[in-house]
């Protein structure tokens, strides 16, 4: 089978030189996915367009694989899968186009739409009237229709070469991936980091990752989770690493320190000196959020502009005037959403009476409090993994049950809500007594409860409450489980 690979409009007007280097990463990058799926394809380059060809005998599921992975890398405009034939002459490749189009024409209005490189002593548009004529003569068609047909039959003529397109599938568009430079993209598992990397990645911007941990390790098997599939259907033509920062130490310290109006602004710094060491790290010069102009708080333009006060390399906000309904449409229209919704928000819970207008001194004046002993700890211990080899479980593991056998009866309840929603409304339960310990220091305080007694986590929706008992069970305590309504 073959397919002839489009280029993205932008790479066309470009200059030889650069058109050259991008079509020559695109070769490369195409060669680096292709060979995951089967080592025999081949591929040619060419000046507008790439072959690529499997075996006669690959199977049809090969080809749909190599079909499919060539829909998803950055560069790409469309695919045409082809039926190549000899050019003999006019009647022939009506005969040719024939034995492709024969059944799909059937009942159906056409028009044929041809291209032609090389000397003929036919145009373009002759080659159309005389193949659309035959067609519309030998087939069942319903008939010709220049302006709305059901059917548009393609074909490409290349010197002595006849392509007849028999399915076109569009591209991701975009640059080649590693052709616009190298950056670290911030990502929490939410809609708008998911959707910036996916942007990132289109445009052609090879990224490593950096998350900010605050759920244990059942949190971050649930954004790895999000992060490789973006990687593995989008950007692997290029290796990446996977940064994971333990960041619930520093939000402890926010939380008891820092000024409530303040905070959400001052993690967001903390976050962007992290990115800061980071980089410096990996060599990048560039980060990406997915914060969108005013959507929370500390997302307004002069809060973000002191949040990048603290960062000494460009911040990339691509979804920057994006609203949320659109964000999330496009999350589902990259096969991301269902990764997503599984993950609860962590960073949103931040600041409990924000501040949409804050001033550089009182940030600074309220960062004072603030111990950066838990910034350069929470660095120390950070991970870095490559993407292809990072130790991971999928966010399945958080459908089966807590293998432990707890009394319900007389279990303590702990709430692990954020302090600003328990202020908002208390829980209690006749019959049990209930302690608030927040999710982002119940890993740390956990060991301090009395192991005689029985726990159950509880939170509004029930998942950040089951991700964190998880994470315990695992760790060996076998006295907490998840707090039901039911």
């Amino acid at each position: 089978m073959k397919f002839v690979v489009k280029f993205f409009p932008e790479i066309t007007i470009k200059t030889k030189p650069v058109r050259k280097l991008l079509t020559k990463q695109l070769g490369q990058n195409i060669r680096n996915v292709l060979v995951k799926v089967t080592s025999e394809s081949k591929m040619r380059n060419l000046w507008d367009s790439i072959e690529v060809w499997t075996p006669d005998e690959a199977s049809d599921a090969v080809n749909d694989s190599v079909y499919g992975a060539l829909a998803c890398i950055p560069g790409i405009a469309h695919i045409n899968r082809v039926i190549e034939f000899p050019l003999v002459d006019l009647d022939q490749l009506v005969e040719d186009t024939l034995s492709v189009w024969s059944e799909a024409l059937a009942g159906k209005t056409f028009v044929v739409r041809a291209k032609r490189t090389g000397q003929h002593d036919f145009t373009s548009v002759e080659l159309e009237r005389y193949v659309g004529g035959g067609l519309n003569q030998r087939s069942d068609a319903k008939g010709v229709d220049l302006h709305n047909p059901e059917v548009t039959v393609g074909i490409e003529v290349r010197d002595k070469r006849v392509f007849v397109i028999d399915q076109r599938r569009e591209g991701l568009g975009g640059f080649p991936l590693g052709t616009a430079g190298t950056t670290v993209t911030l990502v929490s598992g939410g809609f708008d980091s998911t959707v910036a990397t996916y942007q990132i990645i289109r445009r052609g911007i090879k990224t490593h990752f950096l998350f900010f941990n605050l759920g244990g390790v059942a949190h971050e098997n649930s954004v790895k989770e999000v992060i490789y599939y973006l990687w593995k259907k989008y950007g692997s033509s290029h290796r990446v690493k996977f940064v994971s920062v333990p960041f619930e130490g520093v939000v402890e310290g926010i939380l008891d320190e820092v000024e409530d109006r303040y905070m959400g602004v001052v993690l967001k710094r903390m976050m962007m000196r992290a990115a800061n060491k980071v980089s410096d790290k990996i060599g990048t010069d560039a980060y990406v959020t997915g914060e969108a102009i005013a959507q929370v708080s500390s997302q307004t333009m002069m809060n973000q502009r002191l949040i990048d006060d603290v960062t000494d390399r460009m911040v990339i906000r691509p979804l920057a005037v994006t609203d949320k309904q659109t964000i999330v449409d496009l999350a589902r229209h990259i096969g991301a959403a269902s990764f997503v919704e599984r993950i609860p928000e962590y960073c949103g819970v931040i600041s409990r009476k924000p501040n949409a207008a804050c001033k550089k001194a009182d940030v600074e004046q309220a960062e004072t409090t603030f111990d950066f002993n838990l910034l350069d700890q929470a660095l120390e211990a950070a991970k870095v993994e490559s993407i292809d080899t990072m130790d991971w479980q999928s966010t399945e593991d958080m459908d089966r049950d807590i293998n432990v056998k707890v009394n319900r009866d007389t279990a303590i309840i702990i709430d692990v809500r954020h302090p600003n929603e328990v202020e908002q409304g208390e829980f209690t339960i006749e019959g049990h007594e209930v302690i608030n310990m927040p999710f982002y220091s119940i890993n740390k305080r956990f060991v301090e409860l009395d192991p005689s007694k029985d726990y159950l986590l509880y939170c509004d929706k029930g998942v950040m409450s089951k991700m964190h008992a998880l994470h315990l069970s695992d760790a060996g305590f076998k006295n907490v489980g998840v707090y039901h309504n039911d």
